[in-house]
């Protein structure tokens, strides 16, 4: 059974950083695609950023320059660092995972439909 459990969440002030974690359990998959979602208070969930397990990385425009996608594939971590935090950014932030069948299919797929596993959130809150 696959297990996504997220955690670095908290509060922080505007320009703040925070760096979230995503540790995977019971993922057997070696060619997969990683993701970090996010959802604000009356929104829908947005997608942020993935990474694919060849290290290619994927950003939301909102956020290029500012968060960084890593994975640790030994340990089945993935990590989100987000820096030059504000207000906009205020959301539960969600791991996501989908196993690919090839390589070549990649992860342009940004659709939450496309995720098949989902963590229970962190809390990122940022105060102006």
């Amino acid at each position: 059974q696959v297990q996504l459990v997220e955690s670095g969440g908290g509060s922080v002030q505007s320009g703040g950083s925070l760096r979230l974690s995503c540790g995977a359990s019971g993922f057997p998959y070696s060619i997969y695609c990683m993701g970090w979602f996010r959802q604000a208070p009356g929104k829908e969930r947005e997608w942020v950023a993935t990474i694919a397990s060849d290290g290619t990385t994927y950003y939301v425009n909102s956020v290029k320059g500012r968060f960084t996608i890593s994975q640790d594939n030994a340990k089945k971590m993935v990590f989100l660092q987000m820096t030059s935090l504000n207000s906009d950014d205020t959301a539960m932030y969600y791991c996501a995972a989908r196993r690919r069948e090839y390589a070549w299919q990649g992860c342009a797929d940004m659709a939450t439909a496309a995720y098949n596993f989902w963590g229970q959130g962190t809390q990122v809150t940022v105060s102006s």
